[in-house]
């Protein structure tokens, strides 16, 4: 998709700015939240097995629950450990088509997910050895490896603290 160029760059940037000032408050004036973390993220899946391999094997987040779908028989509903009490959970619909990932409104465009700095290096080994292709590093550092999973779905690893974005603390946490 064509970037913005020339006035409409311009204009896009004048909203964020002004979007920025009316509504992104200093931390000491911003209220607390009203939620206590994600619980889970649920994507779908093609292939319970091949997304099972690559997320534990290739990637180090344990399974730790495989059950059914208890909306759909048949569908399998399962759950990667990414630490902190967060999952990272799938679906899969057998009999149903699954077309390719494309990005679009209401859609996922990537999901970020904190890693340190020895496990950003041997992910990195991981994904290599089992010939994944990787972007990366991005922002001119060593801190993100962008890929696909076997579904499609954009995964970054991303070498930062939970809670900072580009080097700052932007929640507490």
């Amino acid at each position: 998709m064509p970037e913005p160029e020339g006035d409409a760059l311009a204009a896009v940037r004048a909203r964020r700015d002004d979007l920025r000032a009316r509504y992104l408050k200093p931390p000491a004036e911003r209220p607390a939240t009203t939620a206590r973390g994600v619980h889970h993220v649920a994507f779908i899946c093609r292939d319970v097995e091949e997304t099972i391999r690559f997320y534990q094997d290739v990637l180090g987040f344990p399974l730790v629950e495989l059950v059914e779908n208890r909306d759909y028989r048949g569908s399998s509903h399962f759950f990667f450990d990414l630490g902190h009490g967060n999952l990272l959970g799938f679906f899969d619909f057998p009999g149903h088509d699954h077309p390719e990932f494309t990005e679009t409104l209401g859609g996922l465009q990537h999901l970020a997910i904190s890693v340190d700095g020895e496990q950003f290096a041997s992910a990195r080994s991981r994904l290599e050895a089992a010939g994944v292709a990787v972007l990366g590093p991005d922002r001119g550092v060593d801190d993100s490896l962008y890929l696909r999973d076997p579904n499609g779905v954009n995964v970054e690893l991303f070498h930062e603290r939970l809670g900072v974005f580009e080097g700052s603390r932007i929640v507490e946490g």
